[in-house]
């Protein structure tokens, strides 16, 4: 990626904050005085330990330190040191080193280790501005580099799909929509599988004073409880055999913007502490670290499941319940909303045409009565699949009803390996027939049918995306 960097003037920019080390006194008020009459924020310590304290407080753009302190005066071991803790505690910080006149070995050591320049005592004025101007505007650079490079990897372009509602049944949802959305309120998008509870979350976002900031998106349901905190917050090198970099967590990516946790009901219960802590105060550390960082950001949270049914069974805090359901916005299905299914249909049926380059521009009066005849147990998610097979199988510029494949294909497939003896059936098709069983045996509730099949339940919707189920 490249990464124009603007070298001008810092008075274009938000005011540069620094953090300077150094133990004698009136070397500090010397170059407080000269940064702030420049325009820069300045905080001071007289020793590496309240330097990091100062750290884990707030973020710098820059920090200047001596080498030399009380303890060992000669030797640049402690700033050695400190310098090395600084790295670790993010290696995105310009860390500009003093050294005194003479010393130029051990300013060539700490850039060998890290360091970004370096001045000597006493320093030209004109040459530190320029030194600390410089390294202010590349940390900024690279932070935003990295921050970018982790949000095209997770956000989606700008053809994004749409939420089409005019039925009775959707008339609350959109009126929630107008009238929560333009606030911080968290808010808490309920219904079954399909139905676009991640629409409604973009909807939300959209309508909000965060829209110009990121909408960034989490599949709680898809992430393994080892990487949960990496993910969400983030994490240091280091901190994990394959930490090799630093790690941008989600809640940063979100910082201004907002968070959509989807899939929230599989959050582990042992790790909801961790989010409910995030949701209250705002802060966090990333994985490895002990720096504490503070975040603005706005929660929505998706589910299937009943939370306050989780909630007795004691598999979900109810304090995280109450700080994630300010609002609860609930979708209908599909089959409560057929007023909305020709316009669906007929939305899917653009879409897809012309993302496959095919003529077909609407149904055949037969195909559309197969359409608002089907029970959809698959919602608008499985409307949208089988409009697109569909566009694949349809020879003119109408959509006949064996293009839409909603045959009994599926309950004849499902009754072939039920006639099946195990011997006959294929690893797939075993796990796909257990998967199903389970899930009527305990009522299409995927928590208790995951414990049924001893899986997690992020393991188990694994399983129910790769099967179609």
């Amino acid at each position: 990626m490249e990464i124009e960097i603007d070298l001008g003037p810092m008075a274009h920019s938000s005011q540069p904050s620094i953090l300077i080390a150094d133990d004698q006194r009136d070397v500090l008020e010397s170059l407080r005085f000269l940064l702030k009459s420049e325009g820069w924020q300045v905080e001071a310590a007289t020793s590496p330990r309240l330097l990091l304290e100062h750290l884990e407080k707030r973020d710098f753009d820059v920090v200047l330190i001596d080498l030399n302190y009380a303890r060992d005066t000669t030797s640049g071991q402690e700033g050695l040191d400190l310098l090395r803790h600084i790295r670790r505690l993010d290696d995105t910080l310009p860390v500009v080193v003093m050294t005194a006149w003479g010393s130029v070995e051990l300013a060539v050591e700490a850039m060998r280790q890290g360091a970004r320049d370096f001045v000597e005592k006493p320093w030209d004025n004109h040459r530190l501005l320029s030194i600390l101007q410089t390294q202010t505007h590349l940390g900024r650079a690279l932070r935003q580099g990295q921050r970018l490079a982790a949000e095209n990897a997770l956000l989606r372009g700008d053809d994004k799909p749409q939420l089409i509602a005019q039925s009775a049944a959707m008339e609350p949802v959109l009126q929630l929509i107008a009238h929560v959305g333009p606030s911080d309120a968290n808010v808490l998008i309920t219904g079954e599988n399909g139905t676009g509870k991640g629409l409604v979350a973009q909807a939300l976002h959209r309508v909000s004073g965060r829209a110009d900031k990121p909408l960034i998106t989490v599949n709680i349901g898809g992430l393994a409880e080892s990487i949960f905190e990496s993910e969400l917050f983030g994490h240091v090198r280091g901190a994990f055999t394959d930490a090799k970099t630093d790690r941008v967590g989600r809640f940063e990516l979100a910082d201004a913007g907002t968070l959509f946790l989807d899939e929230i009901a599989n959050i582990p219960l042992g790790l909801q502490h961790k989010l409910l802590r995030v949701l209250e105060t705002g802060e966090f550390e990333r994985l490895g670290s002990s720096r504490t960082r503070r975040v603005d950001v706005r929660i929505l949270s998706a589910t299937n499941a009943d939370l306050p049914v989780e909630m007795e069974a004691q598999r979900f805090r109810q304090d995280l319940l109450f700080r994630l359901n300010t609002v609860e916005i609930r979708l209908p299905p599909l089959r409560d909303r057929r007023e909305d299914l020709p316009i669906l249909a007929a939305h899917f049926l653009s879409r897809h045409a012309q993302s496959y380059r095919k003529p077909v521009q609407g149904f055949e009066p037969e195909a559309m009565a197969s359409l608002l005849a089907h029970p959809w147990p698959g919602n608008v998610r499985e409307l949208s699949h089988v409009v697109e097979r569909a566009v694949l199988m349809a020879h003119g510029d109408t959509v006949r009803p064996q293009d839409l494949g909603l045959t009994s294909q599926d309950a004849q497939r499902a009754q072939r390996l039920e006639d099946l003896t195990l011997e006959d059936l294929t690893l797939e098709d075993a796990e796909r027939l257990l998967i199903r069983k389970a899930l009527e045996r305990y009522g299409g509730n995927v928590s208790d049918a995951a414990r049924g099949l001893g899986l997690s339940r992020s393991a188990l919707y694994r399983r129910l995306e790769k099967y179609g189920l």
